[in-house]
């Protein structure tokens, strides 16, 4: 599924223009990618899941084909645990 596909069905149950949804579907992607990269704080949503941010140590890598190595700097990903309710609704 796509976000035109869930800006579609989100127009479909509510009645609401096409226009707003992706207007309200924008802002909320954007302040969840404000709060987890900018303010580095984690994200909970209560009945969906938690976007949290996990740190990855510094560490070496090796290219085989040639046969050296890398030095892979400290970094922070983002990562979602879903809500034990919805991992239920899932089985």
């Amino acid at each position: 599924m796509t976000k035109a596909d869930i800006i579609n069905n989100i127009a479909e149950k509510t009645g609401l223009p096409k226009k707003d949804i992706a207007t309200t579907v924008e802002a909320f992607m954007a302040e969840i990618r404000v709060c987890m990269a900018e303010q580095k704080e984690n994200v909970f949503l209560r009945g969906f899941g938690t976007f949290t941010i996990k740190h990855r140590a510094k560490k070496t890598a090796r290219n085989i084909s040639k046969n050296t190595t890398l030095v892979i700097d400290a970094h922070d990903i983002p990562a979602f645990k879903p809500a034990k309710s919805f991992v239920e609704k899932m089985k």
